[in-house]
């Protein structure tokens, strides 16, 4: 049986909360705009009035940044009237104030971030070592996007392994619990909580990286779980003599996939086409089954046998619900003394329907 799984615990980031009277504290970023807009506004108006006694507006603005910024120049002009001296004065004032908020500010938005970061990697280090019966995934390209996707919505632990920024980034923005580390590195599985995880998916691009991971994983915990990623057809022998249980290769995914809509426009349709049969194949994995379409080829074993003598063949590991005749004629829930013929497809539900060799033809020798 597989473990029950509690509900998924995902890095969240908490927004913070202005305070109820408003206070310096209450939002860096907005003290850092409303620091800047002021700021704005009193450069602008102390130029304007340099200018209306008569500067230049480039005098003026030049007064203007000094006295702001207190560098301590001498004046462009001479300050010897009442009206000049109370336009200084008052730019001294409004901005050496305005330039101590916005420092404060900006000091206060880059150590509360600081902050923020570490605090947020701490808890999400402590949620991963809370984890237990969950899913490793490896790698966060295109296939582990989908991947932790469909784990997310079908209410599945996880914890994401990747060492390029980007991906990193991407996957804690989806609220995701993500590990910055090379997955082929066994400290990395170790702070992911391999020993006490149920499955770990290694989806890199890599073959070689995925072989070494599998490696690492198996030594690590021997009762583990390992599915991994092949791309070159002579990996998956090495993938599964590292010690995987289950090798998907994407290629040949796709390429079944596209038989399949070709041979049996209306079951594949039928199967994958609807959201509802989608949630049927998530409450399926849900209980440990899966769904598939398999084609049994004219030099099979599967071939002239009826389906109960299949299903029995099997040892129980699937079932036939559905059965697609070559000339397009569709059998539901077909009766166990159906013979499969050349080129029928059979839809099955089953625990491991990874294994095809009732359907395949005969290895040649």
């Amino acid at each position: 049986m597989r473990p029950s799984r509690s509900a998924p615990v995902r890095l969240r980031t908490i927004a913070r909360q202005p305070s109820p009277d408003g206070g310096f504290l209450a939002s860096p970023a907005r003290n850092l705009i409303v620091g800047l807009i002021y700021m704005a506004m009193v450069m602008a108006v102390a130029t304007a009035c340099y200018v209306g006694v008569g500067w230049s507006l480039g005098d003026a603005l030049y007064m203007v940044i000094i006295t702001v910024y207190t560098v301590g120049f001498n004046e462009v002009h001479p300050i010897d009237t009442v009206l000049l001296r109370t336009i200084t004065l008052s730019t001294i004032v409004m901005g050496c104030t305005g330039v101590i908020f916005l420092t404060g500010a900006l000091v206060q938005f880059i150590t509360l971030n600081q902050i923020d970061q570490i605090v947020g990697l701490k808890r999400m280090n402590n949620q991963i070592d809370k984890l237990s019966g969950h899913v490793i995934i490896c790698g966060f390209g295109r296939i582990g996007v989908m991947l932790a996707q469909e784990l997310d919505a079908g209410g599945a632990n996880f914890v994401v392994l990747d060492q390029e920024d980007a991906k990193v980034e991407q996957a804690r923005g989806l609220g995701y619990l993500c590990i910055q580390a090379d997955a082929t590195d066994e400290a990395a599985l170790r702070s992911a909580g391999v020993g006490r995880a149920r499955t770990l998916a290694t989806v890199l691009p890599n073959d070689a990286a995925n072989v070494f991971i599998t490696l690492s994983g198996r030594s690590l915990n021997p009762e583990l779980e390992i599915i991994a990623r092949g791309e070159a057809s002579s990996t998956e022998s090495k993938l599964l003599q590292a010690g995987a249980n289950k090798v998907v290769q994407p290629t040949h995914i796709g390429a079944e996939r596209i038989a399949e809509l070709i041979l049996y426009r209306h079951t594949a349709n039928q199967i994958r086409g609807t959201e509802t049969m989608r949630n049927f194949e998530k409450t399926l994995i849900m209980l440990g089954l899966d769904m598939d379409v398999v084609t049994a080829a004219p030099d099979s074993s599967a071939i002239g046998q009826t389906i109960a003598e299949l299903e029995h063949e099997g040892g129980g590991a699937f079932f036939i619900v559905q059965l697609n005749r070559r000339d397009g004629a569709v059998i539901s829930q077909p009766e166990p003394g159906t013979r499969i013929g050349p080129g029928d497809g059979l839809v099955l539900i089953g625990r491991t329907l990874g294994d095809r060799r009732l359907f395949e033809p005969p290895a040649r020798k």
